[in-house]
Parts: structure tokens; C-alpha cells; sequence
């Protein structure tokens, strides 16, 4: 159950947030600022890269490196692959987490390492093995751990992680916290801006930090929950299965990674999938028990005794759809004609940057809200 008083108390919310999350998700824009200054002191505005690399090798446990790959495999779309490097292990502790390269790496390959733990084994390990096949290796984690000793033996370029003094009480939670994605982002925006796989140059991402520091401002805590577009958004959901369509090339990795705070923060599921395949693919979900008005009966139930029914609430996450086309409007008519309320969230105006830093933004202070009100 949601607890709906919570969420206009700010005293009580900042009691109830133990992990330190909504600061995170409050300091965004700070962390985009001290990440690209870090990313400056590192030298990767300095490097003279010999042509783009073939592909780039993303690894790293958690939601976040999984959420770097598919942010910078989205932004630099057809111009290098983006191959996320996924762990094997036995468990998802650092000591027993493994990476291997592809057997086609080479010195044409770039791999970058992104963590904000830093003691994996697994990841040194790995930084070495790249530099055994003469692949270039970046790395983003908190300094003075083992992988930024790796990264020195290796020659590799090791830019320290923009941490918080307050996260270093709640490792537990640094994988999935709001703040932890920006600031292993952004060195890698820099450096990819530097060798031309993508657009993040400096004064984009100011604009991203002023951007992140809007949404702050619009959903912190101190906003009633009437004005405030993530603590609606999080009692919409309050008893709700999330099911998130994404429109735009932007929205798509911000649907994903609200689905994975959703279940990391708050302990919710919540399924995924882009317009227009997701009228397709949630048609059956949408007509069946799901559906709001699907049990007749419910309203006679004696709401003491049971939990309420779990019925589906679409949240229509919307970036410019690619040549005008939108279906935007058939996703309306189908959540609708089943009964099934819409949540709609629309960036205002900016760069691909911009407008995607307010969909996360806004999603990851909903996640917080909800894990927040929900005691997880």
C-alpha cells in the first residue's frame, strides 16, 4: 500500500530515505557538471583519437552499466555498434562477477568500463585482458579502488566517478540510485563527443545539467503532490502494473530504465516495449484480467479483507517520433476502449540530450517516490 500522506510531507520523506536516493535524484545536475570536470582533469578532452573505433564494448554490473550501454548505443546509432558485455557469475557479488571479451576484439575496439563499485576482479581482469589484444580501455568508478590500479598497469585512461560523500553509507543501493547513472554517463558522452561517435560537447551538457535541475525543482519534495508531475505520476501507479510505451527515439531507453528503477527502488514490476509493437504486443494484456474493467464483480467486494485487484495503467513516455508519424493516438483509443487509464510524459523543447535527461529524470523521482511511500 501507498502511503499517499507521506508524499506531502517532506520531513517525512527525507526521514524515510535511508539510501540517500532522493538527494541523488536531487543533485543530478550537479553530478553532470563535477563527472565533465572530472572527465576534463582525466584528459579526455585532450586525446587525439586515430580515426572510430569498430565497435564499442560496454561492461560494468547493475541497472547502471546496463542503462550507459543503451544510452550511448541510442545516441550514437548507426555510426558504431554499442555491445553491452554481460556477466557471468554465480551470484551478483563483485567478487564472483566475470567478463570475457568477444573473440574478435582487437586494436580497433574501444571498451569501456563503468561501475560504481570498482573492487570487481572480474573487471580488472578484464582491463587486462584488453590490453593484451591491444584494445583501448576507459573506465568511470571511484578512485583509489583495484580497477583504477588495473587501468594504470594497463595504460588505459581511468577517469574518477563523482561520488557523494553520503553514498559511500549505502553501497547496497549505488547500482540503481538516480544519481550514480549521470556520473558514470557523462565522461563517456565527453569522450565519445571526443571521437565523434556522438554530439555531447560542452555546452550540451550544461544545458543538460540546467535541465536536470528544472525537474528537481518541479518534482522535489517540497512541491504538493498536485503540482508535482512525479508524485502523480507515483500515486497513479500506487496500485498499478505499469505498462510503459515509449514513442521516439529518446523515450525508448528511458522506458527501460524507469522499468528497471521501478523494480530495483521500489520492488515493482513493470513491462516495457516501443510504439508501434507494443499495441500488439500488450493487446491480450490490455483485454484480459488486466484490464480495469475487467472484473464486474469488484465493486461489491469487501475491500477489508482483500487486497485490491492488480489492473494495468499505461504511461506513455513521448520524444518527436521519427518522420512526424505518431500512434500516440491508436495507443489512447486502445488503452481506453479497455477500460485502462493513461499516464502521458512529454519533455518540453531541447537537444536529444535534454529532452531525453527530463523522461529519466522525471521517471527516476517517480521510482523514488513510490519505493519512498511503499516502505521497499
Amino acid at each position: 500500500m501507498l502511503d499517499e500522506s507521506l508524499l506531502d510531507t517532506p520531513e517525512a520523506l527525507s526521514e524515510a530515505d535511508r539510501r540517500g536516493l532522493l538527494r541523488g535524484a536531487a543533485e543530478a545536475g550537479a553530478r553532470v557538471r563535477t563527472a565533465a570536470r572530472h572527465a576534463a582533469e582525466a584528459g579526455v578532452a585532450g586525446l587525439e583519437p586515430d580515426g572510430r573505433p569498430r565497435a564499442v564494448l560496454v561492461a560494468g554490473p547493475g541497472a547502471a552499466a546496463v542503462c550507459v550501454a543503451d544510452l550511448l548505443g541510442t545516441l550514437a546509432g548507426s555510426v558504431s555498434p554499442v555491445i553491452r558485455l554481460a556477466p557471468t557469475g554465480v551470484a551478483p557479488a563483485a567478487g564472483a562477477l566475470r567478463w570475457e571479451l568477444p573473440g574478435w576484439t582487437g586494436s580497433v575496439d574501444l571498451l569501456l568500463i563503468t561501475t560504481p563499485d570498482g573492487t570487481e576482479p572480474g573487471l580488472s581482469l578484464l582491463a587486462e585482458q584488453a590490453y593484451r589484444r591491444g584494445c583501448t580501455v576507459v573506465a568511470v568508478a571511484p578512485a583509489d579502488t583495484p580497477l583504477a590500479e588495473a587501468l594504470e598497469a594497463s595504460h588505459g585512461l581511468f577517469v574518477p566517478m563523482a561520488t557523494a560523500p553520503y553514498e559511500l553509507d549505502t553501497p547496497l543501493a549505488a547500482a540503481s540510485a538516480p544519481g550514480v547513472l549521470w556520473a558514470l554517463l557523462t565522461p563517456l558522452l565527453v569522450l565519445l563527443d571526443r571521437i565523434g561517435l556522438l554530439e555531447a560537447p560542452a555546452e550540451t551538457l550544461e544545458k543538460v545539467a540546467d535541465r536536470l535541475d528544472q525537474i528537481a525543482e518541479r518534482c522535489g519534495p517540497a512541491l504538493a503532490t498536485y503540482s508535482n508531475p512525479a508524485k502523480t505520476l507515483a500515486t497513479e501507479l500506487a496500485d498499478a502494473l505499469p505498462v510503459i510505451w515509449t514513442e521516439g527515439t529518446s523515450a525508448g531507453p528511458a522506458g527501460r530504465r524507469f522499468a528497471a528503477a521501478l523494480a530495483e527502488l521500489a520492488g515493482r514490476p513493470g513491462l516495457v516495449s516501443e510504439l508501434p509493437e507494443a499495441l500488439a504486443a500488450h493487446s491480450a494484456l490490455l483485454a484480459g484480467r488486466m484490464a480495469a474493467g475487467a472484473d464486474p464483480d469488484d465493486f461489491f467486494r469487501d475491500r477489508l479483507e482483500e487486497a485490491p485487484a492488480l489492473h494495468a495503467r499505461v504511461v506513455l513516455l513521448r520524444d518527436r517520433p521519427g518522420g512526424g508519424l505518431s500512434a500516440a493516438s491508436t495507443a489512447r483509443e486502445l488503452a481506453l476502449s479497455h477500460d485502462t487509464p493513461i499516464s502521458e510524459l512529454e519533455p518540453e523543447d531541447g537537444g536529444e540530450l535534454e529532452t531525453l535527461a527530463e523522461l529519466i529524470a522525471v521517471t527516476d523521482f517517480t521510482a523514488v517516490y513510490l519505493a519512498l511511500a511503499s516502505g521497499a
